[in-house]
């Protein structure tokens, strides 16, 4: 695992494309538990090289009821965004992740993660990637129908600052996602 890691953080597949340039973000270990599969870094977390260092990772942490201490446990969270680099400014927020990371270097990462009981899916990225043809068609829909991806993945919106409107006009999320995903989390760490 050290020696993927290690070649993940030294690869430069998308550098004509990153206005920062690459700087891959992830963290795993063969024991981890719970994959939080999101979008790619924002420029904080570019410039500290720690995963989900800003306000949407403080927020990740109240939904999924953890400390600092056990999100940053690699043998509990595996985190592997889609993107592993940030990739730059679009015109109402970040670019989308870029598309040659995931087929790069998930199938990897995940052949050596044996102990995973639960994928979080973080966005529309992720879950369309993992979830396929069975994702709805709009975030809101693949959310409000997590279940059916039960036990193992867990579609969630993006934790966001910017996704408030979203959690004011979905308030089940809080009612009903919210309390499936931290009882889950609970029992796995």
């Amino acid at each position: 695992m050290e020696d993927l890691l290690q070649d993940i953080r030294q690869c430069t597949i998308c550098k004509p494309h990153l206005a920062l340039g690459p700087r891959p973000v992830v963290s795993a270990h063969p024991d981890s538990k719970i994959v939080i599969i999101g979008q790619a870094p924002g420029t904080k977390v570019h410039a500290s090289g720690v995963p989900w260092d800003d306000a949407s990772g403080r927020q990740l942490r109240k939904w999924l009821n953890v400390s600092e201490e056990e999100f940053y446990d690699d043998t509990k969270f595996a985190i592997i965004p889609m993107g592993f680099c940030y990739p730059g400014k679009g015109k109402s927020g970040d670019l989308p992740p870029r598309p040659e990371c995931a087929p790069q270097w998930h199938k990897s990462l995940f052949d050596k993660l044996k102990n995973v009981e639960l994928i979080l899916l973080i966005g529309m990225y992720a879950q369309n990637y993992y979830l396929g043809k069975t994702a709805k068609k709009t975030l809101t829909e693949t959310v409000a129908n997590h279940k059916a991806y039960l036990p193992k993945y867990l579609p969630l919106p993006h934790p966001s600052p910017r996704n408030r409107f979203w959690l004011t006009k979905n308030p089940w999320f809080e009612v009903e996602v919210l309390p499936e995903l931290r009882r889950k989390v609970k029992r796995l760490i």
